[in-house]
């Protein structure tokens, strides 16, 4: 148990960093390049298409010198936003619809979607093929933020499944982002909600095995987005356009490469992580059906997020669609690639 809880913690100190993370991009860096400073919500291979951009040096075809900056939760990633600390932002879109509800005048637009699925996993104590969401009834759970995407899809999977996430079992909500795998080591939880590396991780160390997926069982739901300030899209659209081609062109090559192909590809991003880890991590999404074809946040994904964020008591007024996301730039850099194929 102490080996596993001295791998965890480092994986954590790599993940968790607020330090910027830059790419090892085919392409050397110039004065031409334009900086712009990208805020995540955390560093994971769930993000993998943007990750493959940055080793590629996509960003850096596009005139775009990156810098990568882990905000360890989307309501820090909104207020490094919002204060002028990242020029974009990329989290879960409950963030802009928080910020627009509270009635922000410069508020946040979605302009590119990555993920359709949730990217985390339950976690047990013991290896259970045959688990069901029933099996949580009386049992204690280290879940996420309220008001948060990971805790809001697993209450969602529960109500699914005909259990009150207030009354059927216990969720511990005290652990703060990103520290759940570590605390899981040592507490008395029955499960954990994991992100990846950290599920795989638990597994390695036989601390934990996954026993089910949010992703599969929530369905499609529009996890993580990227979004910039009305007033900064207005003002750099050809800088935003540049930044969702370079996306597409990430996403592309996920979505038509081995996941060991992959890995390897990302791997100057988590050294912390083998590539036998990587991989399997990878494949592990691409099951799922994790990274869409194209960015474009569609009307229908955007509703039902705020059906879940009803469903969670976290929205009491709906927000208009058309004033919170734009496709312009996902059509266009989708156009684009399919034109150069």
């Amino acid at each position: 148990m102490k080996k596993a809880i001295t791998r965890v913690s480092a994986l954590l100190l790599a993940a968790s960093t607020g330090l910027s993370l830059t790419g090892c991009g085919a392409s050397a860096k110039s004065g031409d390049l334009t900086p712009v400073t990208l805020n995540e919500v955390a560093h994971s291979i769930f993000y993998a298409p943007q990750y493959a951009a940055i080793e590629l040096g996509y960003f850096e075809e596009e005139g775009i010198d990156l810098t990568l900056v882990n905000g360890g939760g989307a309501d820090k990633v909104m207020t490094a936003l919002v204060s002028g600390d990242a020029d974009i932002a990329f989290c879960g879109s409950e963030a802009s619809i928080y910020t627009y509800a509270q009635g922000a005048e410069d508020y946040a637009v979605n302009f590119a979607q990555l993920t359709q699925r949730a990217g985390n996993f339950l976690v047990g104590r013991t290896p259970d093929d045959a688990f069901t969401w029933e099996k949580l009834k009386g049992t204690k759970v280290l879940g996420g933020r309220a008001g948060g995407m990971p805790q809001m899809v697993f209450e969602y999977i529960l109500k699914k499944n005909g259990i009150d996430p207030k009354t059927d079992l216990t969720i511990d909500q005290s652990i703060s982002f990103g520290l759940t795998a570590a605390a899981f080591t040592s507490d008395d939880s029955n499960y954990t909600v994991e992100f990846e590396p950290f599920a795989t991780s638990l597994e390695t160390e036989d601390a934990g095995y996954v026993v089910a997926s949010l992703g599969t069982d929530s369905g499609y739901v529009p996890y993580t987005a990227y979004s910039a300030k009305k007033s900064f899209l207005t003002e750099n659209p050809e800088l935003i356009q540049s930044f969702t081609r370079a996306l597409q062109k990430g996403m592309d090559y996920v979505n038509s490469h081995s996941s060991e192909e992959i890995a390897k590809t990302i791997q100057p991003q988590f050294k912390e992580t083998s590539l036998e880890q990587i991989t399997k991590i990878v494949d592990r999404y691409k099951a799922q059906d994790t990274w869409k074809e194209n960015l474009i946040f569609e009307k229908d994904s955007f509703e039902l997020l705020q059906n879940i964020l009803e469903e969670a008591g976290e929205l009491t007024v709906r927000v208009p669609y058309e004033e919170l996301v734009t496709t312009e730039f996902a059509k266009a850099a989708a156009d684009s690639e399919a034109i150069s194929k």
